[in-house]
């Protein structure tokens, strides 16, 4: 696909988020539409992926999300990239849904690989699958997202130590470098420091992308890959706006886990194109 048509793709994934959030009137907003753009640009430029699928991802890539907060725009993507039907996401957060606030697998949603929101968690999970994909020589990737403030969680620190010890190069873990987390600016609630230098000082090898233009995105993504199988894992400190997309929420952590009256729906979903049919 060109930028344009996943830019096109973006556009009506993020008018996804906003609709499941505000039917349910419960969610996270802010983190999925800032990170709309890599979710997209992954699951339909990057990844090599089965379309039928299947747990064991075997001679696939695989994705973890650690995050999982964040699942509006997950399922959003999985659904626009014919994993279940769009229709579904009418049923985001309601009782016996398959598509719970957070992701789970005793629903058995396609997709999903593991229940995920427990922060910290994410990282160890991807590390052992790109670890067991290397043992059973299997030459696919494995993929993950955190969020910024997740990595105020000390497993995130002991799973960076075991992947660069290991010579896991088969892993590009992403976080989704926002600034904000649920309490407030992450400088504020527990600054993060120079994450570039810590990252490479645990053996990673670190870049840098804007996480909100599509062409840097899957510019990034790319260079990621070229930079696997070098011997050590690789981190992308995605830099995103919480709220991309829809100006009164931007940039502030008030967005987090806030639900959109009526008034505020018609407002983001009049700044957002609609590419492809609403569900």
């Amino acid at each position: 696909m060109n930028v344009q048509a996943l830019s096109n793709i973006a556009a009506q994934v993020r008018r996804d988020i906003v609709r499941m959030v505000h039917q349910s009137q419960s969610g996270h907003p802010g983190g999925s539409l800032g990170c709309t753009d890599y979710f997209v640009a992954l699951y339909f430029q990057i990844m090599k992926r089965n379309p039928t699928f299947t747990m064991d991802g075997i001679g696939e890539d695989l994705f973890f999300l650690s995050n999982g907060h964040i699942s509006p725009v997950w399922y959003s993507v999985l659904a626009r990239a014919g994993y279940f039907p769009v229709s579904e996401l009418a049923t985001f957060r309601k009782l016996n849904s398959r598509l719970q606030g957070h992701p789970t697998t005793h629903e058995h949603l396609p997709g999903v690989r593991i229940a995920s929101g427990s922060l910290g968690q994410g990282l160890s999970v991807a590390i052992g699958a790109a670890h067991a994909k290397k043992l059973n020589k299997d030459p696919q990737l494995v993929f993950s997202l955190h969020g910024d403030g997740e990595l105020q969680e000390g497993q995130i620190w002991e799973a960076a130590m075991f992947a660069a010890h290991n010579k896991v190069d088969n892993l590009i873990s992403t976080v989704d470098y926002n600034g904000q987390q649920i309490d407030g600016p992450t400088e504020k609630v527990l600054s993060l420091g120079n994450l570039h230098a810590k990252w490479e000082a645990f053996g990673w090898d670190v870049m840098e992308i804007n996480g909100n233009d599509m062409q840097a995105v899957v510019n990034g993504l790319e260079e990621a890959k070229s930079r696997t199988g070098k011997g050590k894992p690789v981190m992308i400190l995605m830099h995103t706006n919480m709220g991309h997309g829809v100006d009164f929420m931007m940039g502030t952590h008030k967005w987090h886990g806030a639900a959109p009256n009526d008034e505020q729906l018609a407002a983001a979903l009049a700044q957002l194109i609609s590419t492809e049919k609403d569900y």
